[in-house]
């Protein structure tokens, strides 16, 4: 999960694992400001376009503003630690992952009715716990992501009734990743515009990459993982034959689409695009927004065999000197420690009708400072920032069905995003 710093943020019983935080102050990067809204100037050496991305040039900053104030967050209703949302087709419901591992349907004014409790199979304190969920695009499966009860990664598949409750009968494990510390879980599962089943792997815990997994192709930590979770005759799911490594040597794992992340902890597919938005946690200075374009003809393939850059890199800053430093896909945007925040969420991109002028955007949250921020790309190129509204320990900025986004706190709050 992407929290660090929290005993400051949280009460005794909230507090979660501490992921490597520092106290070096990074240089600011160069901003001007229009009320609430920040445009950062491309092209500049200090912007954090530079260096530049793989896939893109510097272009001039536009000057079309959101209107400020653009946006608030209106409450929704209360969980038990909620982490994340997921909808499910041809249902009404919302469904709302809790830390303790529980999946609780809300379904209108009814009482809100739990349809999963894997209370038992996890333990649902710091970076652990039932951490994300999503649902097959017939809605006849779900996928959870959750540390077991001995705090290693399981990826698990579950059947679906039409009435929206999870068969625990048909429980069927995909995949199990040992972790060797309890932070920098990842958590986050997502089905692709092309049906597979994308899985965020955070690089292992501790602090700095100690075992060097984020850019070992042999380890499945610090990763985002690609399956097929249909069987193969000798795993319970199979390797997409367009997979990177599908057909590598020398160890490197089949279920690898993207590497170099440190702990992805919240990622999404633009449901018009199909372009892949990261919110990846820095370590002690920086914070960072990767993103995958897709193609655009297919509006698949965003990420495929990308390299995010950790652990040489944090965002665009030279890491660990021993780690490889070319073929680096650098982040469109990043934030230094500080009063934005220290542990950045990641979100979606907003395709909803109440806020008519944020269309398009990429709206995300940074867990420490619970600011809600928004980014306007020009082409492949940032060209806005803004800050939107302020929510509190934001653990997930979800999309529903409609386009319109949806803040989970973990202290217990549910807020939409709504017209200020």
């Amino acid at each position: 999960m992407t929290f660090r710093n929290l005993a400051a943020l949280l009460s005794a019983t909230m507090v979660l694992a501490a992921a490597g935080c520092g106290t070096d102050t990074p240089e600011a990067i160069p901003t001007t400001t229009v009320g609430d809204m920040t445009t950062v100037v491309p092209g500049t050496t200090a912007d954090p376009m530079s260096p530049a991305p793989t896939n893109g040039t510097a272009a001039p900053a536009t000057t079309t503003y959101l209107a400020a104030p653009t946006a608030t967050l209106a409450p929704v209703g209360t969980a038990n630690e909620p982490l994340d949302l997921a909808w499910r087709a041809n249902d009404p419901s919302m469904f709302v992952v809790e830390r303790a591992g529980k999946v609780v349907a809300w379904r209108g004014k009814m009482a809100p009715l739990t349809v999963l409790d894997v209370t038992t199979l996890t333990v649902g304190q710091g970076e652990q716990g039932l951490l994300g969920l999503a649902f097959s695009h017939d809605g006849a499966h779900a996928y959870i992501d959750q540390t077991d009860t001995t705090g290693n990664t399981v990826i698990a598949e579950y059947a679906v009734g039409s009435d929206g409750m999870f068969d625990p009968a048909s429980r069927r494990v995909l995949l199990t990743i040992e972790q060797p510390y309890p932070n920098h879980n990842g958590g986050n599962v997502a089905i692709g515009p092309d049906s597979m089943l994308y899985i965020g792997m955070g690089d292992g815990g501790a602090a700095g990459d100690p075992q060097r997994h984020g850019l070992d192709p042999t380890s499945l930590l610090g990763k985002i993982l690609r399956i097929d979770p249909t069987p193969s005759a000798s795993l319970p799911y199979s390797i997409p034959p367009d997979n990177p490594y599908a057909s590598a040597a020398d160890g490197a794992r089949p279920e690898i689409w993207a590497i170099g992340v440190r702990n992805p902890w919240r990622f999404a597919f633009d449901s018009v695009t199909g372009d892949l938005w990261i919110g990846d946690v820095g370590q002690n200075l920086i914070e960072e927004i990767d993103v995958a374009w897709a193609d655009p003809a297919t509006h698949t393939g965003a990420g495929k065999g990308l390299n995010f850059g950790w652990s040489a890199f944090e965002a665009d800053a030279p890491f660990n000197a021993d780690q490889p430093t070319g073929g680096v896909t650098m982040p469109v945007y990043q934030y230094p420690h500080g009063d934005a925040g220290c542990s950045v969420t990641g979100g979606d991109v907003y395709h909803g009708t109440a806020i008519p002028r944020l269309a398009g955007w990429y709206v995300f949250a940074d867990y420490c400072s619970g600011t809600v921020s928004a980014l306007r790309m020009n082409g492949q190129v940032l060209a806005e920032q803004v800050t939107l509204a302020h929510g509190v320990s934001v653990g997930a900025v979800r999309s529903g069905p409609d386009g319109e986004l949806y803040v989970v706190s973990l202290g217990g709050d549910i807020s939409r995003l709504v017209a200020a």
